[in-house]
């Protein structure tokens, strides 16, 4: 019901970001994806620490194997395959086992092709999970840095984006962190800046209270039909085209979740 709202309001395509150790259940998302005939990419990888004992026991080699496994062949015994791969960071550090996380994601990345998206805890250490994605050779361009708007710092989202990383805005109509006022000045100020190519939106919903199906809200559809109209106005008011606001719903996510191989 909730995803038929999105489709409804144009939506074609839900990134559900919901990794290894976090109670994935991907025949469901197959089961929606077909019953509201819409695209959903799953992914593989690991939220912020602490992990699980066998994670913790696992060496980076072995869990890249595990990562990669999810992305060629599928998940927990599925042919149900993912298209993106997690990683994660705690509130201003990153601990050693995020570390080791972070390591294997990009040997998994290196492998398949397959885009990195990452949890920051209150938007901070996106730099830092640059620093040590670029150490193993990860390509940047296909690294998106999750929950910036969390931490409105623009000069923090533009070294992101000078990284050739995307600035993900993901909690849009969470007014409890932030109004959505403010995170349309960072995206028209980033775009004025050169770098509307890196910005990507989400709602980051994971959670019931956040569905309309549920009696809750601003709901899936929240982007498309209440924050893009607000954004389209705002930004043709600095002078900005209404397709360089397209772009970051049509051709900023394709391009971010194409593999690069």
């Amino acid at each position: 019901e909730e995803v038929g709202y999105f489709k409804k309001a144009g939506g074609q395509t839900i990134v559900e970001m919901t990794p290894i150790n976090s109670g994935r259940s991907p025949e469901k998302l197959r089961e929606v994806s077909r019953r509201a005939d819409i695209n959903i990419i799953a992914a593989t990888g690991f939220f912020r620490g602490p992990y699980e004992d066998w994670v913790n026991s696992s060496s980076e080699e072995e869990l890249s194997k595990l990562f990669v496994r999810e992305v060629e062949r599928g998940i927990e015994g599925t042919d149900i395959k993912a298209g993106v791969i997690k990683i994660g960071s705690s509130y201003n550090h990153i601990r050693p086992d995020e570390e080791k996380a972070i390591r294997a994601a990009a040997r998994a990345h290196l492998a398949t092709g397959a885009p990195i998206s990452s949890h920051t805890e209150i938007g901070t250490m996106g730099l830092e999970q640059l620093e040590i994605l670029e150490e193993e050779g990860a390509n940047l361009k296909k690294v998106i840095v999750g929950h910036l708007d969390r931490n409105p710092d623009f000069n923090y989202h533009k070294a992101v984006a000078e990284k050739g990383a995307f600035v993900e805005y993901d909690s849009i109509g969470k007014i409890k962190y932030h109004p959505d006022s403010m995170r349309i000045e960072l995206i028209i100020k980033l775009i004025k800046e050169g770098y509307g190519g890196n910005i990507l939106l989400s709602g980051d919903m994971g959670r019931r209270s956040y569905w309309k199906a549920y009696g809750g809200g601003p709901g899936l559809d929240y982007i498309l039909t209440k924050f893009v109209p607000i954004l389209h106005q705002e930004a043709s008011g600095e002078g900005i085209k209404i397709t360089a606001i397209d772009d970051l719903l049509i051709k900023n996510p394709a391009k971010a979740f194409t593999f690069y191989k």
